[in-house]
């Protein structure tokens, strides 16, 4: 779940905080495998828009950002997340897919941003952890085909793509295509999928099932891609019944993915 919140935490303060909690259990040969398969399902977000901060010209530590500075830390973040999934024993490490945050895409960035990502492919390969992109709310990368564009140039097998049903659908809406004819253009590249809800030209806090994402028809389409992790993305906006809506997401997620298993 994303909290929508100013996170200042950084990946070091993440690996603390763990190190701390850990003291706190037995470690037992049957408590270790249960963490161990808790933490096979676990996709560690690499995000440059909440775990990341701020910096500098305001902008976030993105990977083709045209300041040096800027994506220097945004690699050691980025470097630090894969060893931290390394380290806890998360397979997945997921890239949100900016080459800038703030401020327009230009060859300039997009150059930066596949350099960058070569880098983290490599570091990803040797650590054996997949990373996959994120396709986001931006016209860089807001479909499934855009984010098959920089998977093709940078060619690694431990590069993948981690769509998400509401940002691909109102990109769908905008540019006037099918979302499911988007999605199925990564098949054989789709590391898991994100369910979240989405209005046209609103990309959060939209609670499930009172937007306009077509969850069944996804869910059909990337199971029949062979994905088989699903993950419900939703927004903490201070409300006191959160856990009712958690369990509303999941257990609606739930029918459709039963459905399909």
């Amino acid at each position: 779940m994303n909290q929508n919140t100013n996170n200042t935490q950084t990946i070091e303060d993440v690996c603390e905080f763990l190190n701390e909690q850990m003291q706190f259990f037995e470690q037992t040969a049957e408590v270790q495998r249960a963490i161990d398969n808790l933490m096979e399902g676990i996709t560690l977000y690499f995000n440059a828009e909440a775990t990341l901060l701020y910096k500098k010209n305001e902008d976030r530590y993105t990977l083709g950002n045209p300041d040096e500075e800027i994506r220097k830390k945004a690699m050691q973040i980025a470097e630090k997340s894969i060893e931290l999934a390394v380290d806890l024993g998360v397979r997945t490490v997921m890239i949100p897919g900016y080459d800038i945050y703030f401020g327009e895409s230009t060859i300039e960035t997009k150059k930066y941003f596949l350099e960058n990502v070569k880098k983290i492919a490599e570091i990803a390969e040797r650590e054996g952890i997949l990373v996959g992109f994120e396709t986001m709310e931006n016209n860089f990368m807001n479909t499934t085909g855009k984010a098959v564009q920089y998977v093709n140039m940078v060619d690694s097998a431990y590069l993948k793509i981690y769509p998400d049903a509401g940002n691909i659908t109102n990109a769908a809406v905008e540019n006037q295509h099918d979302v499911c004819e988007d999605l199925s253009l990564g098949k054989g590249k789709l590391i898991a999928l994100h369910l979240k809800e989405t209005k046209p030209g609103i990309f959060r806090e939209v609670p499930f099932l009172t937007g306009h994402v077509q969850f069944e028809k996804i869910i059909n389409t990337a199971w029949s891609l062979g994905v088989r992790r699903y993950v419900t993305e939703l927004w903490d906006v201070g409300k006191e019944n959160w856990k009712e809506d958690i369990c509303f997401a999941n257990q609606s997620m739930r029918t459709l993915l039963d459905r399909e298993a």
